[in-house]
């Protein structure tokens, strides 16, 4: 009898842990403050992974935006190890990406075209394709790129991620008032292209692992890699807007 108690109790008792660990997993998804110290281990440390400062990939908290997978983004960086499949780049934040290329993959120096040989270390890059935490598979790769985003840079601006430090909170410039993490569709092509590179113009050092087309017509970007900023918002004309 004694011994049947006891498995029933350790049953319950793993019952309850997958339970609260279920409930864990929907909490630091859906909260941008909490997921960046929680889930921050992989992505935020620079290895690809699904956690990450300011969320994990696919972050948000329900509707048609919750926990999508890698999803179009990109970075920009400083280019080294370079191979004949990628590179790796580091941000202006610290972050360490990897790059994949593929035979698909464009190539552009400034605003002419070029080749793979045109990335090599040292070199500013600006990255666009498909993110997976810090990892990214490369549609078009853009040497010495221009900026595209705000007049004004708000690098100074970008926390980077620090292990173990609590997400930085604050907002600047303009959030759409009926704006809730989640919300939205997310977007890929053209549109997806844009919003990132204005959003990396105006904060360069983070990761962006997806971009959000909101019910007013305006977009949210979505940054990993830093503790701040977690989302960036950029209207119909990609502008920057503002940050939280």
């Amino acid at each position: 009898m004694v011994s049947r108690n006891l498995t029933k109790s350790i049953a319950a008792g793993v019952a309850a842990i997958a339970i609260a660990g279920g409930s864990y997993g929907i909490v630091s998804a859906t909260s941008s403050g909490s997921s960046a110290a929680a889930s921050s281990g992989t992505a935020g440390s620079g290895t690809a992974g699904s956690g990450g400062a300011a969320g994990g990939p696919g972050s948000g908290g329900g509707g048609s935006n919750a926990r999508s997978g890698p999803a179009a983004g990109g970075t920009s960086g400083t280019a080294s190890s370079v191979s004949t499949s990628g590179f790796t780049l580091t941000t202006a934040a610290g972050q360490k990406v990897t790059v994949h290329e593929a035979s698909a993959t464009t190539y552009q120096r400034g605003t002419s075209a070029a080749s793979a040989s045109a990335v090599t270390t040292g070199e500013p890059v600006l990255v666009l394709g498909t993110t997976s935490g810090t990892t990214i598979t490369a549609t078009q790769v853009i040497v010495q790129p221009t900026d595209s985003g705000s007049a004004t840079s708000s690098a100074a601006e970008v926390v980077p991620f620090q292990r173990g430090a609590p997400a930085t909170s604050k907002q600047v410039g303009q959030i759409p008032a009926n704006y809730t993490e989640g919300s939205g569709t997310i977007v890929s092509g053209t549109a997806a292209n844009k919003a990132t590179e204005a959003a990396l113009a105006a904060y360069p050092g983070g990761v962006v692992d997806r971009v959000v087309k909101l019910s007013n017509g305006e977009y949210e970007v979505h940054y990993i890699g830093v503790n701040w900023p977690h989302h960036i918002f950029v209207n119909q004309d990609f502008k920057v807007l503002g940050a939280d």
